[in-house]
């Protein structure tokens, strides 16, 4: 019996592919534009095929989780606990660089030299969204410490962060400039929307929801998938899965944008 399903839903056709079941937790997908997906397991990271997972030899031994990614020139971007709070490093097939970043910070973005992520800064017991440019090595805090906002991804431009805020009463999507500014949620309604990821092809948005009343963004729940026009417009539901934490949480389109990846898991 399998515990985690690899698939692909092909926004065209409708159709879903599955590429790799596995009885192991294993989570959100990245589509590197050679046609792998980057997982993460039990720790580790992950290249997953047609023909199963093989692990990427990162060189240290601090626990991966579920937010990873790549970089545009191919090199692969995760963050990973030591302990005292996740932080991001850089990995270019041979050795791993942390970035000098403070703890916690979890990546889940990047549009050319800018990483976006959510954070925790100044003692705050809240989730904030932040810009680091790896260039100047600026850090810009973008919410502010008045409500939750979390799962932070570019729009194929680059001028726009889609998010995720509790800051009208329960998660729903949202969408700022790229320095903060005019910041609203993109729609409301009565469920608790997440990470939603906006398309390469610049047509598309997808994210994961909740049923109303669902604290946080747990795993192993009944979630659907749904998709919109970036304006908001042409809302709909894809498909219902059992999922939540760990079925989309970062970057997971085609490069083309026209299918992306999610995992889905048992139910048991």
């Amino acid at each position: 019996m399998w515990r985690s399903s690899l698939e692909v839903h092909h926004l065209d056709s409708g159709r879903t592919e599955v590429i790799w079941q596995d009885d192991i937790l294993f989570e959100a997908p990245n589509w590197h534009p050679d046609g792998w997906f980057l997982v993460n397991a039990e720790g580790g990271l992950f290249r997953a095929y047609h023909t199963g997972l093989t692990p990427i030899r990162l060189g240290f031994g601090e626990r991966c989780n579920n937010d990873h990614g790549f970089l545009p020139d191919g090199r692969v971007i995760l963050s990973a606990h030591d302990g005292t709070g996740a932080g991001m490093h850089i990995f270019d097939g041979r050795a791993t660089t942390p970035i000098g970043l403070p703890r916690p910070s979890w990546w889940h973005g990047v549009h050319g030299s800018l990483l976006t992520y959510p954070c925790v800064r100044n003692g705050d017991r809240v989730v904030r969204i932040a810009t680091y440019d790896m260039d100047s090595q600026v850090e810009t805090i973008l919410t502010p410490s008045t409500a939750h906002h979390d799962g932070p991804d570019f729009s194929a431009c680059g001028q726009h962060i889609w998010f995720n805020s509790d800051a009208t009463g329960h998660a729903q999507i949202w969408r700022m400039r790229r320095d903060g500014s005019d910041a609203a949620p993109v729609f409301r309604d009565q469920n608790v929307n997440w990470f939603p990821h906006p398309s390469p092809c610049g047509k598309h948005v997808v994210f994961l929801v909740y049923p109303p009343g669902t604290e946080g963004h747990p795993r192993d729940v009944a979630v659907q998938v749904h998709a919109m026009s970036p304006d908001g417009s042409n809302r709909r539901k894809l498909f219902d899965l059992f999922g939540g934490q760990g079925t989309m949480n970062v970057p997971c389109w085609s490069p083309d944008g026209r299918a992306f990846a999610y995992v889905r898991f048992s139910e048991r």
